[in-house]
C-alpha cells in the first residue's frame, strides 16, 4: 500500500491511522531518543508528535514531501520546543545514561544483540556526543539527523526545510568543528 492509499483510508476511516503508528513509531521514536537521550520524555514526545500528527492528518496533502518526512518534521519541532522550555539547547546529548541500559535492552528486545553491540562501542560513542554538545543547536540537528538517522541530504533538506546548499555547509562547518571538539577532549 503506497502512501497516499494510506492517507486515503485514514481521511476515510480516522482508526487507520494505527496503521501509520506502526509503521512510523518506532524510527520517530529512535530519532526522539537519540536526540534527548531520556526514555520518558521521548515517549512523551513521541506522544505529542503523533498526537499533532493524527489531528492535522486531513490538512496533509503531497507537496513534495512524504508522510515519513512530515512526521521527523513534526518530531524535529517538539524535541527543538522541548528544548526551549528546558532551556537545554547546550546540553541535548548530555544526559545520556548508559547505567540504565537495562531500559534500552528491555524495549527494543527483538534487537538486542545489535544493541548490545553498540552499547560495547559508547566509549568512542559518547567522546563524539561530548565534543557534539558543545556545538551550537543548527549543526548538531544536521550531524544528527545525517549521521544518528542515516538520513540522505534529500530528507535533510526537506525535514528542515532548507537548501541544498545550507545543508551542505552546515554539515562541512559542523564536522569542522565536531572534529576540533573531538580532539581537545
Amino acid at each position: 500500500m503506497t502512501e497516499n492509499e494510506l492517507l486515503n483510508r485514514i481521511r476515510n476511516n480516522p482508526r487507520d491511522f494505527s496503521e501509520l503508528f506502526k509503521l512510523y513509531y518506532k524510527p520517530i521514536f529512535g530519532y526522539i531518543l537519540r536526540r534527548t537521550a531520556d526514555f520518558d520524555d521521548s515517549a512523551d514526545i513521541a506522544a505529542d508528535t503523533f498526537l499533532k500528527a493524527f489531528r492535522n492528518i486531513n490538512h496533509f496533502s503531497y507537496k513534495g514531501i512524504s508522510i515519513k518526512v512530515w512526521l521527523y518534521r513534526i518530531a524535529t519541532n517538539e524535541v527543538n520546543h522541548y528544548f526551549r522550555l528546558k532551556q537545554k539547547h547546550n546540553s541535548i546529548f548530555e544526559r545520556i545514561d548508559f547505567e540504565n541500559k537495562d531500559i534500552f535492552i528491555n524495549y527494543f528486545n527483538e534487537d538486542r544483540k545489535e544493541i548490545e553491540t553498540e552499547l560495547q562501542k559508547h566509549e568512542q560513542f559518547l567522546s563524539v556526543l561530548k565534543g557534539l554538545k558543545l556545538l551550537p543547536v543548527k549543526y548538531q540537528v544536521v550531524i544528527s539527523l545525517k549521521y544518528f538517522e542515516v538520513k540522505s541530504n534529500k530528507e535533510i533538506v526537506e525535514i528542515l526545510n532548507i537548501n541544498e546548499g545550507t545543508l551542505k555547509s552546515l554539515l562541512s562547518r559542523g564536522l569542522e568543528k565536531l572534529r576540533g571538539k573531538c580532539n581537545q577532549l
